[in-house]
């Protein structure tokens, strides 16, 4: 079930972004260490044996570290973002918790090699963070424009899957045309959901 948000569709996306910002500022510790959980639990669903690209949540997103050993638990090999100059992403592998160093934004990042945006391409599963996602795909970032600018790399077959808080998938965000629709939506009770209808994915 997609649940809606009372925003009306033709917000802008600062409005929307002030709003969803606002509403994670005052969650408590409980909800996200239970959220963290359940989400460290619903990848185990994805059913990746190969790469995937995902992040280490930060500022209340939802999700934890957790998330990524679970990931490597069920056999996958987890490439993180390296942030640099705007622009795409560059990437390097998780190998532990204990093997991350602290970089710009207060993001965490592996301290192996670093290796090009076009690493991308491997991913089978693309795990990206997102403020809200509506049902038809549309994402809401913060705005720096680094996945807008690094997804367009990935594989014509990976699986874009956006991860929010279960209210954080709504009816309708503001699109514009350089905007790329996610394919499925993760949330820490809902799972995995399908969205759209132009997913390659069954």
């Amino acid at each position: 079930m997609v649940i809606t948000v009372d925003m009306p569709g033709e917000r802008d996306k600062q409005a929307w972004r002030t709003e969803l910002t606002d509403r994670r500022a005052v969650l408590s510790a409980t909800v996200q260490e239970d959220e963290a959980l359940a989400l460290a639990a619903a990848v185990t669903t994805l059913g990746v044996r190969e790469w995937v690209c995902a992040y280490v949540p930060v500022d209340r997103e939802p999700g934890s570290t957790a998330m990524l050993d679970a990931l490597r638990a069920g056999g996958a090999r987890v490439l993180l973002p390296v942030t640099g100059p705007p622009g795409p992403l560059s990437w390097a592998e998780y190998t532990g918790a204990d093997e991350m160093r602290r970089a710009r934004y207060g993001l965490l990042e592996p301290i192996g090699t670093v290796l090009p945006p076009d690493t991308v391409a491997r991913a089978e599963t693309i795990l990206v963070p997102a403020l809200a996602v509506d049902r038809r795909g549309v994402r809401l970032g913060r705005g720096a424009g680094y996945y807008d600018r690094t997804l367009a790399a990935a594989r014509p077959d990976a699986r874009l899957v956006a991860v929010v808080r279960d209210d954080e998938l709504v009816e309708r965000l503001p699109e514009e045309p350089h905007d790329l629709r996610m394919g499925w939506a993760l949330t820490p009770r809902g799972g995995l959901r399908r969205l759209g209808g132009d997913s390659a994915w069954e």
